[in-house]
Parts: structure tokens; sequence; C-alpha cells
């Protein structure tokens, strides 16, 4: 049933890593060799998130790579190796920082000593997107990079990256013209003696092989209200799946949670499963313009959302007027076409999307103008055409199954009318005799 689902409503392109919302959007990795000696170089590391809305939250990346030779990471600023290895033929003074052939570097966490910082670090591996936070889009650490002991002056470009965030498959390392640097404001200009560029893409099928939200949908001319499909993520009592019935407590709550390692997915029991629910609700009609009210639930018991974001795709986001509480941007990628939008909390107000409870949603309003000649009431028009959470699809509802005018609305409005103009007529009747 998940299988049917996920291959009638999720689109093809993040199965295989293209988005047309965001066609150029990737994680870079961009290695740059500033010194280079008979046995040591020193490298810069840049990780930048070129993504419009998809962001790398808790815990954080994880950047890993092979060594092609015994290169050793001797220091290091602005970031950490996991583990160090063993060091055991260096016997006597300094050991190396890292002596591991495939070793992973987390970002150091916020407030780390001065001494050891670098600009752009310390975030805990968090990375925004290009529009939600430009000033946080990028991580930088430095290196010092030893041949492990044999004079080479030769520097050989690690192979096979990776980024530690599940969905990132990362290409080979390609050269490209060197980095220039300027630390007085333009004057003087130095540059890399080598750069390299990783293009890392996001692909949410290799991401999870099944979806993370839902959307339901309701309207004031209409008393239905059209639920998250069945089994829209998972389906109760399927292998792995896990879920918490209203008014119980799991068990992993009074176990300890590993913070460099994300929650396990536990939900509430639903008909959807979702960890993420959606709820676009038409809310009133005016005679230029229409509301929209948007609610989103996070359903995860152990999992809050820090710097969330949704994006929409719906013909009349070229026409939104305003919209309250929400951050908003239009993703125009295609110049004149201006279909889709993205959507984030207020900082301090409303960015974190709490775990499940009475606190555990966010919720906004928006004004569209009525567009002449394309607005319509009539076969779902109203409702959006697409929804991502955190930079994945949601799945939504039949379009046969979307809230519609009631059939009989043209009759019973020239029902009312005679009535009006029957009572009319008896009063001036009455007032005349």
């Amino acid at each position: 049933m998940v299988l049917i689902l996920n291959f009638f409503f999720c689109p093809v392109s993040p199965s295989y890593g293209y988005d047309p919302l965001d066609p150029k959007g990737n994680i870079t990795i961009k290695w740059d060799l500033l010194q280079s000696n008979s046995d040591t170089n020193d490298v810069k590391v840049s990780l930048l998130n070129f993504q419009l809305y998809r962001h790398i939250e808790q815990p954080g990346w994880k950047l890993g790579w092979e060594w092609l030779g015994k290169e050793v990471i001797w220091s290091i600023q602005g970031a950490e190796a996991t583990e160090q290895g063993n060091c055991s033929r260096f016997k006597g003074g300094q050991l190396p920082h890292c002596f591991e052939n495939k070793p992973l570097i987390v970002d150091l966490l916020p407030g780390a000593p001065y001494n050891i910082q670098t600009s752009n670090c310390c975030k805990g591996g968090v990375l925004s997107s290009m529009i939600q936070d430009p000033a946080k889009y990028a991580a930088v650490f430095q290196m010092n990079i030893r041949a492990g002991g044999a004079a080479d002056s030769d520097f050989d470009m690690p192979q096979n990256f990776s980024l530690g965030v599940p969905g990132y498959t990362c290409a080979k390392p390609v050269q490209v013209a060197s980095s220039k640097y300027s630390s007085d404001g333009g004057r003087r200009w130095t540059q890399a003696l080598g750069t390299w560029n990783v293009t890392c893409i996001y692909s949410q099928y290799q991401a999870s092989t099944s979806p993370k939200c839902c959307v339901s949908l309701s309207a004031f001319y209409n008393d239905s209200i059209v639920h998250c499909p069945k089994c829209s993520c998972s389906c109760q009592g399927l292998p792995g799946s896990k879920c918490v019935k209203f008014g119980e407590t799991p068990s992993l709550l009074q176990q300890v949670k590993d913070p460099n390692q994300e929650p396990p997915s536990i939900v509430r029991c639903t008909q959807h499963m979702c960890p993420i629910r959606v709820h676009w609700h038409v809310k009133q009609s005016y005679k230029e313009y229409w509301r929209v009210k948007i609610t989103v639930n996070n359903l995860n018991i152990l999992k809050n959302y820090s710097g969330w974001n949704l994006v929409a795709l719906h013909p009349n986001l070229k026409s939104l007027t305003q919209v309250f509480s929400f951050n908003y941007h239009p993703l125009n990628q295609y110049g004149h076409i201006n279909d889709s939008g993205m959507f984030w909390g207020v900082e301090y107000y409303n960015d974190m999307l709490l775990q499940e409870g009475e606190v555990g949603n966010v919720q906004s309003e928006m004004l569209l103008h009525k567009d002449e000649g394309i607005f319509s009431f009539r076969e779902g028009w109203v409702f959006p055409r697409r929804i991502l959470f955190n930079g994945d699809e949601c799945v939504m509802p039949p379009p046969d199954d979307y809230p519609r005018l009631p059939k009989n609305t043209a009759r019973a409005a020239s029902f009312t009318l005679s009535i009006i103009f029957s009572s009319l007529f008896m009063l001036l009747f009455i007032f005349a005799c």
C-alpha cells in the first residue's frame, strides 16, 4: 500500500536528485590548498549550501573522505575528527589530531574556545538554506596535513567524499580556478595553490523509502475535511513502524538520547502515520481577496524541528498580498512563472516546531488577490499543487477527494432570492391594504 501511494503521489524528481523548484541546488565542498612544503600542506575546507530551501539540521553534517596515501591530520581548527585512530608509530612528542585513513570530521559546538575557532564555524553542523538565513549557509575549517612521515612534495586530493547526512551523494573532486582571498578590503589579493570542488546532491528517495509528511484539506464552503491519505507514510503494524497511542508514553523517553545521533522516529498513531501533517484551509472569501490558513502539526514524539520551512506550489501565489506570522519568499526560478514560494518561522517566535503536544504546531494565514480570469472555487483550484516540508515532498490527497462547492449552490441562491422578493412583495401588499 505504501509503495503504491509513493508511486502515485510523489513526483519523479526527488528520486533522481533533481528538483524543478531548485534546479541548481547543491552543497559544494570547496577544498583550497593554501600552502605546500616538502612534507606538509595547509588546507582550507568550506561547506557551502547552495540550496534555496533545504538545510542541514541537527545533529549536523559529518564530512568524510578517503586519503590516497598515508596522510595524517596533524592539527585542525574550526572542526574536529570523531576518532584519533592508532598513532602508535608516532612515539614521543606531539601526536597527530587524526591518523585515520577515512577520517570523519564534525563541526564544533557553539561556544568553543576562541583559539580553535575559524570564521563560519561552530554551529554544531547546522547549515541554513540560502533564502532562510544567508549568514549561516557556510561552514569553514582549516587543517595541517602531513604525509605520514615520508617527504613528498606532491599533493594528492582525497576521494570518496560523503556528507554523513541521509539522502546526499557526492561526486568526484573537480579542480577549478583557484580561490582568491583579501584581508585588507580588496587592496591586495592572494590565491590558493589549488582549488577543488565536490558537489553533493540530495535525493528524497535515497534519504527515506517512505514520505515524511502529508497534507489535509478543508474549505469554508464544505463541511467535510479531507484527511491525509491512509498509510501516507506507513501503516500501523508494519515491521519497523513505531507509534504511540494517545495517552501513552513511549519507553524511550526514559532513556538518554545521543545528541550526535538523530532521535528515532516515533509518532502518534494515526491513519497516515506521518511525523508532519500540513493542513490547508480555505478560510474566507472577500470581494477581491481570499484567505487561507496553514497549520503544520508535529506528530513526532521525540523530535523538534528547528529552522523548519514549507514550500507551496499554487498559481495564485504570484498575487499573494500579505502573510501573517510567517516569513515568505517567492521561488521564481523561471522568470515570469511565479507560482511557488517558501514559508518559514519568525525568529524567536515560531521558528521552532516543538514535538507532539498542545504546542506542537505552527500556523499562519495569508491573503491573496483574486486574479481575474483564473480564480475559481470550483474543481479544487484553491488548493495547492505541491507541498514540501524541509525539502521533502508531502503526500497530497487524490484530486477527486478535494472539497468541492455544493452542487445546489446556484439553485439555493436563486431560491433564496425568490423568497426575499416574495417577502418584500407581501409586505408591500399588506401596507397597501
